[in-house]
């Protein structure tokens, strides 16, 4: 429990990198390894991450982010996406279930029908707001497992989404939920932390 205050403690969105610090697709996988856990509604697993460590990829992620430097200074630049339809993979995302007996076939038919239906009847704009919803759970176990790794990190919706899409050819079924950036920290350049409010400010009891 002590490790995990630790943890949130330490994280901080990181506004400057180490300049040349690469990392790798190994050191990446192990914390999507652990992102892979996070939670989604129905587990429908509606995020998906672009990950671009390419310089050139990247200076054109840069100006897309009105030139922001920390996005040139990370060792990778991350576009997190949320898939508006992810409902229709419910077939085969619970395909496992029945695969392991853990659900019958009936059961199983009977899943997918509920899940598909409840977001059939709810329409374009929730599936939106579904997708960015569950993106952002996604994201930030993603930030807490980069700390966890060593890596720090900064959530960043300063940027154009539709010019990232077009560099990354990315469809409409996906929302951009937001882009993180990944490196190692210059502490030294390192800003006292904001305020934050006490808890009597935004928790309300009833």
């Amino acid at each position: 429990m002590t490790q995990f205050i630790d943890l949130v403690n330490k994280r901080r969105s990181t506004s400057n990198f180490l300049d040349n610090i690469p990392i790798t697709k190994e050191e990446l996988n192990e914390i999507f390894e652990l992102v892979k856990l996070a939670p989604s509604a129905f587990n429908l697993q509606h995020t998906k991450y672009f990950v671009v460590i390419n310089p050139e990829i990247k200076e054109k992620m840069r100006l897309a982010a009105n030139g922001q430097y920390k996005v040139k200074s990370s060792s990778a630049v991350i576009l997190v996406l949320g898939d508006k339809n992810a409902f229709n993979q419910a077939p085969e995302i619970y395909e496992g279930l029945k695969m392991l007996g853990i659900v019958n076939q009936q059961e199983y038919n009977q899943l997918v029908s509920d899940t598909i239906s409840f977001y059939e009847s709810r329409g374009h704009e929730f599936h939106k707001e579904d997708a960015i919803r569950n993106a952002s759970l996604s994201a930030m176990l993603f930030m807490l497992a980069a700390k966890e790794k060593g890596w720090d990190t900064c959530p960043m919706i300063g940027f154009d989404p539709k010019a990232v899409k077009e560099l990354l050819c990315i469809n409409d079924e996906h929302e951009v939920a937001m882009m993180i950036t990944i490196g190692k920290e210059k502490v030294e350049s390192r800003k006292p932390r904001g305020y934050r409010k006490p808890v009597s400010e935004f928790v309300s009891y009833f």
